[in-house]
C-alpha cells in the first residue's frame, strides 16, 4: 500500500482540488492500493485561528465565518458540510460570549478544517464512482492530553489503525491529518505540520510501500526557491539529511515525520501536485552522495545572550540554563558557547525570547550581584541559515563570500560530526546571505551585479562588450555578469535582472534623475550580491560617491583618473574606507589603457623590489603626434590636425597638449610606490604656446599653424638621428616620502627602444635595483575606447574570480 498525503495548497478550490482528484483517480485505475491523508484546504487553519481571535475580542466573527463556509463548499454546493459548520457556529458563539478560550477549545475549532477537507474529498470521489470512505483519525490516533501539541500513544494507535484497515480494505480511505483524541475522546491536534506526522504514523503502522507527500513544489531544493531563484531540486536524500533539514526549518517537512518512516525504512517521496512529469525528491535510508545538500532557514527566532567573565571555569552553568529552558517549556534550536570570555548564545522561538530572558535573570540574580554575570540580553530580528552537509574544512568559502558582501554572522555553530553548520544573521540580510552562500557552494553561476556610471565612448563600449560576452563567460567560468544599473550625469536606468541590448533607448525613455543613494538602496532592496560599481566618467564630482559606494558593499573599478590624483589625504582616506569595508578598488586603465602596467608595479613593490625610476610615453595621443612629426617632413600643425580629425584627441586638444593628463598618470604610479607627492609638485612642460592657452576651442583650432615655427625649430636643433618624445619621468630617491616627477619633451636616439616607438603606442620603462640598467619594458596600444573598455572589463573579471 502507498500512503498519499495532500497539503493545503494542493486541496485549494479550482485547479488544486481537481488535480488531487485526478491523481487519486489515476492511481485507482492503475490498480494501486492507496490511502489518502489530507490537510485542511487552502489557508483554512490560519483562517479559523484568525476568526477565533476576533470572536475572543467580542468582535464580528460571523462575517468572516460565513466567508469561510462559502470558501470551504466551493463549487460543490450540493455536498453537505452542515455538521462541521454547526460545530463551528456553537464553538465561536461560546468563545464570543466568554471572551476567551482554552487550548482544548482551540483544538476542537482547528480540527474542523481537516474534517471539512476529508468529508468534501470523499463525497467528490464517490460521486465520480471511486469507492472512498471518510476516515476520522480521532477514532484511530489516540494521544495524551497536551492540547495544541499532543503526542500519539503508539500501541493503542497502531492497533486501531491496523484493525480499521482490515475492516475497510476494499476502499480508498480518506483520512483527516493533524488531529487525534485523548482517552476521554476530546479532540487534540499534533502541532503545526501535523498532517505530515499523521501520514507518517499511518505509513509506519501499516508498513506501507511508500509515503508520497504531494505539495505545491517539485521536491526538496538546495534552498527555498522563493528566496534563491537559482535553487536546484535535490533528487535524493537520506533520512538523516532530511531530519537535519526538518530540524532547521524546512517547512516542507516536519521533524517528527521522519522517525516513524526511518523505523520501518519506508521511502518518502516529495511530489508536486501541479506537475505530473516531476519525479520529486526521494528520501530513503541512503543518500546518493556525500556533500552539502541544502540551505535551511529558521526565520521566527531570537538570540538570547548570556555574558559573564565570572562564569568561566564554574561548573553547572549550562545545566542551570537548560533547567530554566525546560521548566518554562522553551525549546532551544542552537547553542553557541565562547570560552575565553564566557558567553552563551541561545536561539529560541521569537515568541519565547522575552520569557527566556526574564526567567534567566531570575535564575542568575545572585550572579549579577557578585558580578559573575554581566548581561542577559535578547537580539530580535535574526534568522538562522543551516548548511546541511557542510564540512568545516571548506566552510571558509561561503564564510569569506559573506564577509565580502558585508554580511557578518552574529553567531555560528557546527554539529559534532562537523557536517552541518548554522549561522545566525540579521533578518534584513537573510535573503542576500542565502543567495551568496548558495552561489558559492552549489556550483551555480556566481552572480556579479554591476552598476556602470558613464556610457560615453568607453562606458558604452564596455556595456556592449559585457552583454555580448556574458553568455560565453557564464558557460566557461560559471560567472554570471548582470548589469543592473546604467547611469549618466542626469539619468539612471535600473533592472535587477539586467539591462537589455536596447539600453540606450531605455535610459532615455525609462531613466530618472537620481542620487547615489538610490543605486545603493535598490541593490539592498533587491538583495543583490557581489556588487561592483564602474566609473567610466571623467568627473571629479562623481569621485565623491566612491566612499558611500564602498560603505554600501560595492567594489570599485575606474577608468576615471581623478580619484587617484586628488590630495594625498583623500587618496589615503579612500583606501582606509576600502580596507574597513573589505572592498577592492581596481584602476588598471588609469595608466596605459589596457596594458598591465599598474599591476606590474604593484607586484614589484609588494615583493620588496626597489624601483629606482619609471619613465615612458604615457599618452597615446601625444605618442601619435611626435612619432609622426619626427618621422615625416611635414609641419607640426598638419600632424595635429590629422590627430584631431581622426578623433585621437579630446574635443579640446589643449587637454592633451597641456600635459596635465600625463602628469596625473605619473602621479598615480608614484602613489603606487607609497610616495606622497601632490599634483602641484609635478614639473609639467606645457606644449601649448602661452598665447593659445586661453580662449574658445574654435579660436584655438583656427590658430594651429602658430605651433609650426616653435616645433620646427625644436626638431631642427636636435642631434643627428634623434627623435622627439613627450615623456613622464619619476626619479630621485624613491625610498623617501616624495620623488621627482617631470613631464617634458625630450630628444632621444632613434635606435633606442623609446626612439623606435610607432603609431600611438604607449611605452614604459621600469628601472629596479635588481635589474640595474636593463629596464622592464611594457609597450602597446595606450589609447582607444575599445582598448580601455577591454581593460575595465578585465578588471571586472579579476574581481569576479576573487574568492
Amino acid at each position: 500500500m502507498k500512503i498519499l498525503k495532500f497539503g493545503g495548497k494542493s486541496l485549494s478550490n479550482g485547479k488544486g482540488l481537481n488535480k488531487v482528484i485526478s491523481i487519486i483517480e489515476n492511481k485507482v485505475n492503475q490498480g494501486d492500493k492507496i490511502a489518502v491523508v489530507v490537510s485542511a484546504r487552502g489557508n483554512a487553519t490560519d483562517e479559523l485561528e484568525e476568526i477565533l481571535g476576533v470572536a475572543a475580542k467580542n468582535k464580528d466573527y460571523k462575517t468572516p465565518l460565513e466567508s469561510f463556509k462559502k470558501e470551504q463548499n466551493g463549487e460543490y454546493k450540493d455536498i453537505d458540510l452542515s455538521v462541521e459548520f454547526e460545530v463551528l457556529d456553537k464553538l465561536f458563539e461560546g468563545v464570543s460570549l466568554i471572551g476567551d478560550y482554552s487550548n482544548k477549545i482551540k483544538d476542537q475549532i482547528l480540527s474542523q478544517g481537516e474534517l471539512l477537507s476529508a468529508k468534501l474529498l470523499t463525497a467528490i470521489l464517490n460521486k465520480k464512482g471511486i469507492k472512498a470512505h471518510f476516515t476520522d483519525s480521532r477514532a484511530l490516533i489516540k494521544t495524551d492530553s497536551k492540547f495544541g501539541d499532543a503526542q500519539p500513544l503508539e500501541q493503542v494507535s497502531k492497533k486501531n489503525v491496523v484493525n480499521y484497515f482490515k475492516q475497510n480494505s476494499d476502499t480508498v480511505n480518506i483520512i483527516t491529518g493533524f488531529i487525534g483524541s485523548n482517552n476521554n475522546n476530546d479532540t487534540t491536534t499534533l502541532g503545526r505540520n501535523g498532517s505530515n506526522y499523521t501520514a507518517s504514523l499511518i505509513a509506519n503502522y501499516l508498513e506501507a510501500e511508500e509515503l508520497q507527500n504531494y505539495t505545491h513544489v517539485d521536491g526538496i531544493y538546495t534552498a527555498n526557491p522563493e528566496l534563491v531563484p537559482d535553487a536546484k531540486k535535490i533528487d535524493r536524500l537520506s533520512f538523516n539529511e532530511a531530519n537535519e533539514i526538518a530540524n532547521f526549518g524546512a517547512t516542507i517537512l516536519h521533524a517528527k515525520t521522519i522517525i516513524p518512516l526511518l523505523e520501518k525504512n519506508i521511502p518518502l517521496r516529495i511530489l508536486n501536485t501541479f506537475n505530473d512529469d516531476n519525479q520529486g525528491t526521494l528520501i530513503t535510508s541512503k543518500s546518493n552522495k556525500e556533500g552539502i545538500k541544502t540551505l535551511s532557514v529558521l526565520e521566527n527566532v531570537s538570540l538570547v545572550n548570556l555574558e559573564g567573565r565570572g562564569l568561566l571555569g564554574k561548573t553547572g552553568v549550562d545545566a542551570r540554563i537548560f533547567r530554566v529552558m525546560g521548566d518554562n517549556d522553551i525549546s532551544v534550536s542552537i547553542i553557541s558557547q565562547g570560552s575565553s570570555e564566557r558567553g552563551i548564545g541561545l536561539v529560541v522561538n521569537a515568541n519565547d525570547a522575552t520569557k527566556a530572558m526574564v526567567e534567566l535573570e531570575k535564575e542568575f540574580e545572585n550572579d549579577f550581584y557578585s558580578k559573575d554575570v554581566n548581561k542577559i540580553s535578547v537580539t530580535d530580528n535574526v534568522s538562522v541559515i543551516s548548511i546541511i552537509g557542510q564540512d568545516l574544512s571548506t566552510f571558509h568559502k561561503p564564510y569569506t563570500a559573506l564577509i565580502k558582501n558585508k554580511i557578518v554572522p552574529i553567531l555560528f555553530n557546527n554539529t559534532v560530526t562537523g557536517k552541518n553548520v548554522s549561522l545566525v544573521v540579521k533578518k534584513t540580510e537573510l535573503h542576500k546571505a542565502l543567495n551568496v552562500i548558495h552561489g558559492e557552494i552549489f556550483g551555480v553561476s556566481k552572480k556579479i551585479n554591476i552598476a556602470i556610471f558613464g556610457h560615453g565612448l568607453v562606458g558604452g563600449t564596455l556595456i556592449n562588450q559585457i552583454l555580448e560576452s556574458a553568455p560565453a563567460i557564464e558557460k566557461r567560468k560559471d560567472i554570471k555578469l548582470n548589469v543592473f544599473a546604467i547611469a549618466n550625469s542626469k539619468n539612471l536606468l535600473l533592472n535587477k535582472n539586467g539591462v537589455s541590448p536596447n539600453w540606450k533607448n531605455e535610459i532615455q525613455t525609462n531613466g530618472f534623475s537620481y542620487t547615489i543613494d538610490d543605486v545603493i538602496a535598490f541593490a539592498n532592496e533587491n538583495h543583490l550580491e557581489n556588487l561592483i560599481a564602474v566609473d567610466n566618467t571623467a568627473s571629479a564630482a562623481f569621485v565623491e560617491n566612491y566612499i558611500p559606494l564602498a560603505e554600501g558593499s560595492f567594489d570599485l573599478i575606474s577608468s576615471n583618473k581623478v580619484a587617484n590624483t586628488l590630495s594625498y589625504k583623500f587618496y589615503k582616506d579612500l583606501r582606509k574606507v576600502l580596507a574597513e569595508n573589505q572592498k577592492n578598488y581596481l584602476y588598471e586603465t588609469n595608466v596605459g589603457a589596457g596594458l598591465p602596467l599598474i599591476d606590474t608595479i604593484k607586484l614589484l613593490h609588494l615583493s620588496g623590489e626597489n624601483i629606482t625610476k619609471i619613465k615612458g610615453v604615457f599618452s597615446g595621443t601625444l605618442s601619435y603626434l611626435f612619432n609622426n612629426f619626427s618621422a615625416k617632413d611635414v609641419p607640426f600643425s598638419e600632424i595635429l590636425k590629422e590627430a584631431i580629425d581622426n578623433g585621437y584627441t579630446e574635443p579640446d586638444p589643449r587637454e592633451d597638449l597641456c600635459g596635465n593628463d600625463v602628469g596625473r598618470k605619473l602621479l598615480i604610479l608614484a602613489r603606487e610606490l607609497d610616495l606622497q607627492n601632490e599634483f602641484e609638485e609635478i614639473n609639467i612642460q606645457n606644449l601649448i604656446p602661452e598665447h593659445l592657452r586661453e580662449g574658445s576651442v574654435a579660436d584655438f583650432l583656427n590658430k594651429l599653424k602658430e605651433f609650426d615655427p616653435i616645433y620646427n625649430k625644436i626638431k631642427a636643433e636636435q642631434q643627428p638621428n634623434h627623435v622627439l618624445r613627450y615623456i613622464g619621468e619619476l626619479s630621485g630617491d624613491l625610498q623617501n616620502d616624495k620623488g621627482n616627477l617631470e613631464v617634458k619633451l625630450v630628444s632621444v636616439p632613434s635606435d633606442t627602444a623609446l626612439g623606435g616607438l610607432k603609431g600611438s603606442d604607449s611605452f614604459f620603462e621600469i628601472y629596479t635595483e635588481s635589474y640595474g640598467d636593463r629596464p622592464i619594458v611594457i609597450q602597446g596600444a595606450g589609447a582607444g575606447s575599445a582598448v580601455t573598455a577591454r581593460g575595465v572589463f578585465g578588471d571586472i573579471l579579476r574581481l569576479s574570480e576573487k574568492g
